[in-house]
């Protein structure tokens, strides 16, 4: 969902020491000492990776459909339901068991890609399935699962609903989410029980979208938008059949369903509410943190050392607003920059959602002519830009979804815009090249491009996505887009929320800061509205360590970028350090250290 190439000194040292030191509970592991070397390794690793995925995928279907496999967008699943969770870590043990039986220094480079990430991928959902999630299944953030299928429904998002087959799955996915709500609500009560609850702000600002979602009848409901939106080329059979169906599904079982949610999370849920704001307040929390730090960045980096990266990092890019601060008409101290800007009316000159489309449409116009002197390596799928829903849109963040399989539904980076006239103008250059191209859409489209094991295509994890991401936003300067002071000083802000990132995370989850502590920090620091600021906060209080990745990932990234160009001097190429980054999708960041220093002594 998001570093300039000159790093302040001690960020540098502390992320390399965090890097050089680490053994990572998930760093690729090395071949079992035991394993015997077999002539069908590589086969026994087709299997095994084939079996993975369609384990994982049976387990979370909606993960599958959201990177693009459609094969399951007729199933919802039940992982949140404590006997599958208990089914699942058994396969999974039994799956690690079968790839360290396999000799991995005897497979081909290729192969033995797809082993170090799956040992990593293995170990990372047995460790997660360890700690109580499931007892906080629902939130305010867009892919708590009702907020999310509702979404889905208009069919524009990642799951297409353009035909009537699509249609009539679509309605069997929806008919899961009865079953599923009331699991959800069996869970939160036995969450009450042991203490395992949401902060009390999050289910304040989750209860009225969940209030909204429960309708009096199917027509009112967004969950009978397939039937609202049907193409005009649906036949009047499967248009009566379809309609018929989702209007008793909606009726008879999921309107009631929705109600009782929204019930119980008025009556039961929020007087359980906990006053705490972080992870580490849970039973078991400090470790659950660390697992969330070790998941989100593939690193094994401690709380304290991210928070000090953060600091950091904060400090650097301060500094730089010294630069551009006379530029934009500022004479005062470089920390107060933001909250200059935040304050100026002219950065915020829309008043109508499409004015900000177009700004979007014709910034990636221009990158046409800009990236090929950068990638060699780009995709041959076409991204969108398209407003957020508005149901979402209050908590949602800017976001991609990557393009169907089949080509039909492109890449889209989704804005959201609650208010054109408050719409900050100076983020839309970095928002762009890091949701859009060269960003999320490069790297997602990319990957479904290239044929690779399936738990490879439709896989990722959140340090190498966003560090790309991240990355990418660095790229404007070399492209000439940054030359408006304005929209560098976007792109430093952006950096800037990223490293604050760093600071209020770990210092919500680990260091006992509060709700309102973090908001001041970033209001203070970032130059945030009251709204904006609890808005991020609210989402990284629902989603510890996910905001971590971002800047850690980036950070590796121009660091191997150095590394090769010190190393190779006039032989370093750009385009070719951006093929090898980006052209085998997504891997932990140890794993893609190793890539990039494979690829340096070949081309030596």
């Amino acid at each position: 969902m998001m570093a300039s190439r000159t790093f302040l000194k001690t960020a540098v040292v502390a992320l390399t020491l965090a890097f050089a030191n680490a053994a990572p509970t998930h760093a690729a592991a090395a071949p079992a000492s035991k394993a015997i070397a077999q002539p069908g390794g590589a086969a026994a690793l087709s299997k095994l990776a084939d079996d993975y995925y369609q384990g994982q995928a049976r387990f979370e279907p909606i993960v599958a459909t959201f990177h693009a496999d459609s094969r399951f967008d007729d199933q919802l699943g039940l992982s949140i339901s404590p006997a599958n969770r208990t089914r699942r870590a058994a396969e999974l043990r039994k799956q690690a068991q079968r790839l360290h039986a396999i000799a991995a220094g005897q497979l081909g480079s290729e192969d033995r890609l797809s082993y170090d990430i799956l040992d990593f991928q293995l170990k990372d959902e047995l460790e997660a399935l360890q700690f109580p999630d499931h007892l906080m299944p629902i939130n305010q953030m867009m892919f708590s699962m009702p907020l999310l299928l509702a979404n889905l429904a208009d069919g524009k998002s990642f799951q297409s609903i353009d035909t009537p087959a699509r249609s009539w799955a679509f309605l069997k996915r929806i008919s899961q989410l009865t079953p599923w709500i009331d699991q959800a609500i069996a869970n939160m009560r036995e969450g009450i029980k042991q203490g395992i609850v949401l902060p009390k702000a999050l289910i304040v600002s989750a209860l009225p979208q969940y209030q909204a979602l429960a309708k009096p009848t199917a027509k009112d409901s967004p969950f009978y938008a397939p039937v609202t939106n049907m193409p005009a080329s649906f036949q009047d059979a499967d248009r009566r059949a379809l309609t018929a169906a989702y209007t008793a599904e909606i009726d008879q079982h999921l309107n009631p369903a929705l109600a009782r949610l929204a019930r119980f999370l008025e009556q039961e849920y929020l007087p359980a509410g906990r006053a705490s704001t972080g992870l580490g307040s849970l039973p078991n929390g400090a470790r659950w943190y660390q697992y969330q730090i070790a998941t989100n960045t593939t690193t094994a980096m401690s709380a304290d050392a991210i928070h000090a990266l953060g600091l950091a990092e904060v400090a650097r890019i301060q500094q730089q607003f010294a630069e551009v601060g006379p530029k934009l008409g500022y004479d005062g101290p470089p920390a107060g920059l933001p909250k200059w800007v935040a304050a100026q009316p002219r950065y915020k000159p829309f008043k109508t959602d499409q004015e900000i489309l177009e700004v979007y449409q014709q910034l990636d116009a221009r990158l046409s002519a800009k990236l090929p002197a950068l990638f060699t390596l780009v995709p041959r799928t076409p991204l969108q830009e398209r407003l957020e829903p508005e149901l979402t849109r209050a908590t949602a963040s800017d976001h991609y979804t990557a393009p169907s399989l089949d080509g039909k539904r492109p890449g889209i980076f989704w804005t959201v815009v609650n208010d054109p006239r408050t719409y900050d103008s100076t983020q839309m250059t970095s928002l762009f090249l890091h949701e859009g191209r060269p960003g999320h859409h490069f790297q997602h489209a990319l990957n479904l491009e290239k044929p690779k094991p399936d738990f490879r295509r439709f896989g990722g994890n959140n340090a190498y996505g966003e560090g790309w991401a991240l990355y990418a936003e660095t790229l404007g300067r070399e492209m000439g887009l940054y030359g408006d002071p304005a929209q560098y000083f976007g792109h430093l802000n952006e950096s800037l929320l990223r490293a604050s990132r760093l600071v209020v995370d770990t210092g919500m989850h680990a260091k006992g800061w509060s709700r309102e502590q973090a908001i001041a920090y970033l209001r203070e620091t970032n130059g945030y509205s009251e709204a904006v600021a609890r808005n991020a906060i609210e989402r990284y209080m629902a989603w510890p360590g996910q905001a971590l990745g971002y800047k850690v990932g980036a950070l590796k990234i121009a660091e191997l970028r150095q590394r090769a160009a010190n190393a190779l001097g006039p032989k370093f190429s750009l385009p070719a350090f951006h093929a090898v980054v980006i052209g085998d999708g997504a891997m932990p960041l140890a794993v893609l250290e190793d890539r990039v220093d494979r690829w340096i002594a070949a081309s030596k």
